[in-house]
C-alpha cells in the first residue's frame, strides 16, 4: 500500500483551506463570490462590455483552473471538490459576476459532469438575460481515437485555450468571435502524457492507480484514467519520442510550421526533468524543420502528488501568435 505524507488539516477541509490560502495570497488577482465560497473571478471584475469566461472542474490540479483567473485569461471559475465537478451554483454565480453585458463563454475540459454543470448553468444564465457559449477542450490524444475526437479529454491543452480566448476577450471581441478562437486553439492542440505513479485524494486515502516496479503508464489521464500502454518506463529521450510523435502526428507539421510546445509535470516530477523532455522535444521539431515560437516548461495542469509529465503542440498561424503574446496577469501566469 502507498503512504504518501501530506500537509493537510481534516481532509473534509482540504478544497476550502486551499482556496482560503490562495485568496489571501493573491488579493490584487482573486476575490471570492459572496453569494457563493467555490465561486471565484478576477479581483478588478473585468471590463464592462467584454466577453467573460468562466472555467471549472476539480480541485487537484492547481494551477489549472482557479490559476489561470487573471486579466487576459479566465475572467472566473467555480471550484469543485478534489477530481469532482463544481456545483450549478458556484458556475452560475460566476457567471453573474463576470457578466459585463457582452455574454459570458464556458470553456472547459470535456468531462461528463461538467459539462452536465455548465449546461445547467448556461440555461439559468439564459433565463436571466445572459447570453452563453460553451468550447470543450478535448486535447488528450490517447483517451480515444481521431474518429472519436468529441469523446476525448481535456488536459494541459487547456492552458493554451485559456490564452488565446482570454486575450481575445480582452481586446474586444464579441462572443462568438472569442468562442471561435477558442474553438480553433483546442482544434490545433494535441497533448499526450505519462504516469510514474499515482495521486492520493485527501478524502479517500489511498492512490488513485497502480504501478509495477519499474513500470510506467503511457498516455494516463489528470486523474489517473487509464492510457493506451502500460509497460517499462524507458530512457527520458524515448519517452518524449512517443509523447512528441503522438500529438505531432495528428496536427500534420510539415516544415516551416510553427508551434507553441508545453512541457507539463503533474505535480511530483522535478523540473530538471522536464527540460531534459524538453530538450528531445525541440531536438524533434527541428529534424521535421518546425519551428518553436514558444515554450513553456513547469507544473501548469496537475494532479496532486502524481509523478510523470505531459506534451502539448498547439500549430500556429500569425492571430494565434499575437494571442499568445498579448499581456496577461494571473497568480500562475506572467507575460
Amino acid at each position: 500500500m502507498l503512504t504518501v505524507k501530506k500537509l493537510i488539516n481534516a481532509p473534509g477541509d482540504f478544497v476550502d483551506e486551499v482556496l482560503a490560502g490562495v485568496l489571501v495570497a493573491h488579493p490584487e488577482y482573486l476575490r471570492l463570490v459572496a453569494e457563493n465560497s467555490r465561486a471565484v473571478v478576477r479581483a478588478d471584475g473585468g471590463s464592462p462590455g467584454r466577453v467573460g469566461i468562466v472555467t471549472g472542474g476539480g480541485s487537484g490540479h492547481l494551477p489549472l483552473f482557479l490559476g489561470y483567473v487573471g486579466r487576459g485569461l479566465a475572467s472566473g471559475v467555480a471550484v469543485g471538490n478534489v477530481f469532482s465537478s463544481p456545483s450549478i451554483e458556484a458556475a452560475l454565480a460566476a457567471t453573474r459576476a463576470v457578466d459585463g453585458g457582452a455574454g459570458v463563454l464556458y470553456l472547459y475540459g470535456n468531462y461528463l459532469g461538467d459539462r452536465l454543470v455548465f449546461d445547467s448553468a448556461s440555461e439559468g444564465a439564459n433565463r436571466e438575460g445572459i447570453a452563453t457559449a460553451s468550447v470543450l477542450v478535448n486535447d488528450d490524444a490517447a483517451s480515444a481515437p481521431v474518429e472519436l475526437l468529441e469523446q476525448r479529454r481535456g488536459v494541459a491543452g487547456l492552458v493554451f485555450a485559456y490564452k488565446c480566448a482570454g486575450a481575445a476577450a480582452e481586446r474586444g471581441d464579441d462572443l462568438s468571435a472569442v468562442a471561435a478562437i477558442a474553438r480553433r486553439t483546442v482544434a490545433c492542440t494535441r497533448t499526450m502524457g505519462i504516469g510514474l505513479s499515482p495521486a492520493v485524494v485527501p478524502a479517500i486515502g489511498q492512490p488513485t492507480f497502480q504501478l509495477g516496479e519499474g513500470e510506467a503508464e503511457i498516455g494516463i489521464g489528470i486523474h489517473g484514467e487509464p492510457g493506451v500502454r502500460r509497460g517499462k518506463l524507458e530512457a527520458a529521450d524515448q519517452v518524449a519520442d512517443e509523447l512528441y510523435a503522438a500529438v505531432a502526428e495528428e496536427l500534420d507539421l510539415g516544415p516551416e510550421a510553427r508551434v507553441a510546445v508545453l512541457v507539463n509535470g503533474l505535480g511530483a516530477t522535478p523540473l530538471e526533468e522536464l527540460y531534459i523532455m524538453t530538450r528531445r522535444v525541440h531536438e524533434r521539431l527541428a529534424d521535421s524543420r518546425v519551428s518553436v515560437y514558444r515554450s513553456y516548461v513547469g507544473e501548469y495542469a496537475t494532479s496532486l502528488e502524481m509523478a510523470g509529465a505531459s506534451v502539448s503542440l498547439l500549430r500556429l498561424d500569425d492571430d494565434l501568435e499575437a494571442l499568445l503574446d498579448a499581456p496577461a496577469r494571473s497568480p500562475f501566469w506572467r507575460t
